[in-house]
């Protein structure tokens, strides 16, 4: 598990922001530390009220970078004005409060408690279908928390996810440490059924799947992606954390799957789905990765093209195998980390311009900032709506609108 220091700066939003992230955190497992000396990675939560403020977060950003083994840089600054931290020479990740949460996780399945149960927050429902996974990851800690998948029958989640249609939920994520394999302890995969029949459920709702190996979609990749295209409900978003593009390094972190199964999922949704999200994750500087095995990684990024990417240096975990190997340098770490999220922000902020002229229905989720209200369109692509209340937008409202804009990781859109 992670070590963590959190700062926060502004206003109550932001605190609320840091509750959130802390809660996600600790419910993967992970723990304060007593400093950002002490901490794996420390998150910065910033302010940009004022010119003054904006030098305060540069100033504090290079103290904790000096202090810390990693650096994470989020909130309101880092949403307006991240170009200044990497002007300015700050190596760190700078990114939205919902992407830290799983950019802190260093590529480990999601650990929830033992007694998750469905919960509505807002308009969104959460919904865990099973517990545990079938890897056995060199680099990760939750298998010896979680153990193998428990999977509950079809039927008992269809009605925890009908439960929350009638609450009021309009999303519902499905989730769990690795969704792909969702009853694979009773000899047989069945996420597209179970997917299928949550479609059924009737209301207007979209449902999200969250994170899913590679491996397990790879043997039902055909029957998902159909899932997929015939069922509207459905994000046409798939997170699939491939987390090195070399087969080598695959195999020192024990993944499961190789680069072509990974590479025969992209592929299998792309010939099924004109308009999807591909998600995925890459770690980072693991012990035996070298630059061969790095610019694999690259050029994986590059073939692929995801839309949405987490990097995550790696780190070592207690009580892990990868923890006994000799690790690479933190310079060798931090260049490849730049290097990759350089492309990162090149290939993401291309997708956002793509969809610059084109029109879109967005389903909102959530309340933003200075009269600004948050959605996701049928890709998951988030997308902002300003003047909200000019326009009587108001969260849980699908709303037809135009993309006018994008800032790299997200869009604008105007209500038609």
């Amino acid at each position: 598990m992670a070590r963590y220091h959190i700062e926060t700066y502004g206003c109550t939003s932001n605190r609320g922001e840091t509750r959130q992230i802390e809660r996600a955190l600790r419910d993967g497992g992970h723990r304060p530390a007593d400093g950002p000396a002490e901490a794996d990675v420390a998150i910065l939560n910033t302010c940009t009220v004022l010119e003054k403020t904006e030098r305060n977060m540069l100033r504090r950003a290079r103290e904790l970078e000096a202090e810390t083994a990693e650096l994470v840089v989020t909130g309101c600054m880092a949403l307006a004005q991240g170009e200044q931290f990497r002007e300015a020479g700050i190596d760190a990740a700078v990114l939205h409060w919902d992407d830290v949460p799983a950019h802190v996780l260093n590529g480990e399945c999601p650990t929830p408690a033992p007694d998750t149960d469905p919960v509505l927050d807002g308009v969104v429902g959460i919904l865990p279908i099973a517990r545990g996974c079938m890897s056995d990851c060199s680099y990760c800690i939750t298998k010896q928390a979680t153990g193998k998948i428990d999977s509950p029958p079809v039927a008992e989640n269809v009605e925890q996810a009908r439960a929350l249609v009638h609450a009021g939920a309009r999303e519902i994520r499905v989730t769990g440490q690795d969704t792909g394999v969702y009853g694979w302890d009773d000899g047989e995969r069945k996420l597209h059924e179970l997917l299928d029949r949550i479609c059924a459920i009737e209301g207007d709702f979209r449902v999200r799947v969250g994170m899913a190996n590679p491996k397990g979609v790879h043997g039902i990749r055909e029957e998902l992606a159909a899932v997929f295209a015939d069922n509207e409900k459905l994000y046409n978003f798939l997170h699939a954390p491939v987390q090195s593009g070399s087969d080598d390094v695959l195999g020192d972190m024990r993944r499961q799957h190789q680069v072509a199964e990974y590479v025969e999922v992209v592929e299998t949704f792309d010939d099924y789905l004109d308009y999807w999200t591909l998600s995925t994750d890459f770690i980072v500087g693991f012990p035996t990765e070298t630059d061969r095995d790095h610019e694999q990684s690259l050029a994986l990024m590059r073939e692929t093209r995801p839309e949405k990417i987490n990097v995550t240096r790696f780190s070592k975990r207690p009580g892990t195998d990868a923890a006994d190997m000799k690790g690479l340098g933190g310079q060798t770490k931090k260049d490849r980390s730049k290097e990759m999220t350089d492309l990162k922000m090149d290939l993401v902020g291309a997708a956002y311009g793509k969809m610059v002229g084109t029109e879109r229905e967005v389903l909102v989720v959530e309340d933003g900032r200075d009269d600004s209200v948050v959605g996701y369109d049928e890709a998951y692509r988030q997308v902002v709506i300003r003047d909200a209340s000019d326009h009587g937008v108001d969260v849980g409202d699908f709303v037809d609108v135009e993309i006018t804009g994008h800032n790299t990781v997200y869009a604008f859109g105007d209500p038609l």
